[in-house]
C-alpha cells in the first residue's frame, strides 16, 4: 500500500526520489519472496521515508484527504520493528531457497540446508522472544508447522538417496569433527519432523 502510494502518484514519487539513492522496487506477486523482497528494501529506505514524510513538501501537497497520506506518515517505530522482524525470521529460509534455486547440483545438500535453515530461523524467533532452548514458542511451532508441511509436500526418496551418496558425510574429517557422529543411515527424515 505504501510503495503503491508513493510510485503511482508523480508528485509523491518526485519528493521520494529527492531523499532517497535508492528506488522502491516494483516486485511482481509472482516473482520468487516478492513480499520478502520488498521489506528488505523499505527497510534499507526507512531515513528517506522518514525524511520525506516530515519535510516541508510533504505538508504542503495536499493532494488527498483519503488518510492513507496519515498512514504513511505515523508508521510508529513499533510497525518498523515488525518489518525488521519479519526480514530477520525469514532470511534464513530466503537464503536457503535461493541456493537451492540455482543451476549449480545440490540435490545432495538439501536435508543439511533444511536442517541448518530451521534451526537460524528458531534462533532468531527464540532471541527475539527471550527464550531458553527447551521453552516452548508457540510462534516457532506455528512456522515449523508450515515449514515442515512444505517440506513433506517437497521431500523425495531422490533427496535422501543424494544425500546418502554424498562423499562429505563417509570422510574421516566430518565424522570425527563432533563426538558420536556418523555417517547418514540409509534412508533419513527431516531432524525437526515431528
Amino acid at each position: 500500500m505504501i510503495k503503491n502510494y508513493i510510485m503511482n502518484h508523480g508528485m509523491r514519487l518526485s519528493m521520494f526520489n529527492e531523499f532517497s539513492k535508492l528506488k522502491l522496487l516494483a516486485v511482481a506477486e509472482t516473482q520468487f519472496a516478492s513480499v520478502i523482497v520488498m521489506l528488505k528494501r523499505f527497510l534499507m529506505v526507512k531515513r528517506a521515508l522518514q525524511s520525506m514524510v516530515i519535510s516541508d513538501a510533504w505538508e504542503t501537497y495536499r493532494e488527498d484527504n483519503s488518510g492513507l497520506a496519515r498512514h504513511v506518515r505515523e508508521n510508529s517505530e513499533r510497525w518498523w520493528e515488525n518489518v525488521a522482524y519479519i526480514v530477520d525470521f525469514t532470511d534464513p529460509i530466503y537464503e536457503m531457497l535461493r541456493v537451492a534455486d540455482t543451476d549449480k547440483p545440490c540435490l545432495h545438500l538439501i536435508y543439511e540446508m533444511w536442517d541448518t535453515m530451521i534451526e537460524n530461523v528458531k534462533k532468531v524467533i527464540y532471541t527475539k522472544e527471550k527464550k531458553q532452548d527447551d521453552e516452548q514458542s508457540t510462534f516457532f511451532s506455528i512456522v515449523l508447522a508450515i515449514l515442515v508441511d512444505r517440506w513433506t509436500k517437497t521431500n523425495t526418496p531422490l533427496h535422501c538417496l543424494a544425500h546418502s551418496l554424498n562423499p562429505r558425510y563417509y570422510h574421516e574429517k566430518w565424522i570425527n569433527e563432533r563426538a558420536g557422529r556418523n555417517p547418514p543411515p540409509p534412508t533419513r527424515t527431516l531432524r525437526f519432523h515431528k
